[in-house]
Order: C-alpha cells, then sequence, then structure tokens
C-alpha cells in the first residue's frame, strides 16, 4: 500500500482529511443551491431564485476559507511532497466546482429570465441537475479513493459518463439558440454564458476524478 493510502487509512480523523470532507460537502451545497436557483428563476419564483443566489455566494466562500485550512494542514503533515501535490491539486480542481456554480449564479442574476424562451430555460435546467449528478458522483468517487481505491476508478468512470451528458446537453442548447428569430441580442448572450458556465462546472467535476486517477493509478 502507498504512503498515502495508508496516510487516509490510519489518519481519517485528522483536521485535513475532515477539512477535505467538509470542503466537499461545501461544493456539493453550492451546486444544489445552483439548481434551486436555477429552477426558482425559470418558475419566476424571485424570492427563493435570491435567496438561492445567495446560499452559493457564502458556499462558494467557504469553500476556499477550507481549501485555505486544507492547504496549511497539509503542508504541516508527513506526507512526501508528491503525496501532498496531489492532494492540492484535487482540492483545487474540487474548489473550481464552487468558483463555477458561483460565476453561474452571478450571469443567472444579470439574465432576464422572463425573455428566454422555454425551450432555453429547460436546457438550463437540465444542465444544472446534469451538474448535480456529476458532483454527486464525484464525491463517491473520492470516497471510494480514502476507502477502497479500486472502486474509486469505477465511480471516476460515471463522472466522465455524467459529464459527457452536460455536454450533449450544451451542444443541443447552442442548436437551440441559432434557430430562436425572435431574441435580443443582449439576452442571448447571457444565456449563452450561463450555459457555459454551468457547463464548466461539470468540466471540473471530470478534472476532479482525473486527478483521483492520478492518484490510485501513480500508486
Amino acid at each position: 500500500m502507498s504512503e498515502l493510502l495508508k496516510w487516509f487509512e490510519k489518519r481519517r480523523e485528522t483536521k485535513a482529511i475532515v477539512t477535505m470532507q467538509k470542503h466537499l460537502a461545501t461544493t456539493i451545497s453550492a451546486v444544489e443551491d445552483l439548481e434551486r436557483a436555477v429552477k426558482a428563476a425559470v418558475s419566476g419564483n424571485e424570492k427563493e431564485e435570491k435567496a438561492a443566489i445567495d446560499r452559493v455566494t457564502s458556499a462558494e466562500k467557504e469553500a476556499d476559507r477550507l481549501r485555505r485550512v486544507f492547504m496549511t494542514e497539509l503542508a504541516q503533515g508527513e506526507l512526501p511532497p508528491t503525496d501532498r501535490e496531489d492532494l492540492m491539486h484535487l482540492m483545487k480542481r474540487v474548489d473550481m466546482i464552487a468558483d463555477w456554480s458561483r460565476e453561474s449564479t452571478r450571469i443567472l442574476d444579470a439574465t432576464p429570465i422572463q425573455d428566454v424562451p422555454e425551450t432555453l430555460k429547460k436546457v438550463a435546467v437540465q444542465m444544472v441537475e446534469g451538474v448535480r449528478d456529476c458532483v454527486a458522483a464525484l464525491r463517491k468517487t473520492i470516497n471510494s479513493m480514502m476507502e477502497k481505491p479500486e472502486d474509486a476508478l469505477k465511480a471516476a468512470d460515471e463522472v466522465e459518463r455524467l459529464e459527457e451528458k452536460v455536454d450533449d446537453i450544451f451542444e443541443e442548447a447552442r442548436r437551440l439558440l441559432t434557430k430562436e428569430e425572435k431574441f435580443k441580442v443582449g439576452v442571448a448572450i447571457l444565456i449563452n454564458e450561463l450555459f457555459e458556465a454551468i457547463e464548466q462546472a461539470a468540466d471540473a467535476c471530470e478534472d476532479a476524478c482525473d486527478q483521483v486517477r492520478v492518484i490510485i493509478v501513480r500508486r
């Protein structure tokens, strides 16, 4: 067993491991509230949309704080430099999911969703649901990495499959955008930026699971 996997096994309750788990949970909360914000916007519930956006903002800030704590704890630990670097890269990639969730809500907040065609609203909902599924599968991947590494590779394949599904929805969104004739240019630009930001959140999930593969296969 590698030194990193031994570290996971022996030190599950250390601050670094606990912080990693808290960071992942906070990231998942950001994605879930992004989903709630988009669905509230589509349904015209401005109060719930704003509340969900505020929660995403808070989650993203908390994720940044936890990332800094994790980096400090890891730097002070006994792991070899390569193992520390691998875990730091994983943390940064997971953190990008929260960052893109926050960026998505910034764009959503600026978008006059009432002027967006129903077909595109439906696509936005499908995309955020896809990201929610991606990050849930990523949690399984990371937890498996710390408990049963052989299962983590299978879980990583599921993340990749779900990310590809989001990509397919994004491609369909672009096709729908070109077919809309009565559509203000400014609104079209914003909704396309929203789709891109949501897609980047899914990409970040895949990037994180790729890093899990690196950690496992290297050892």
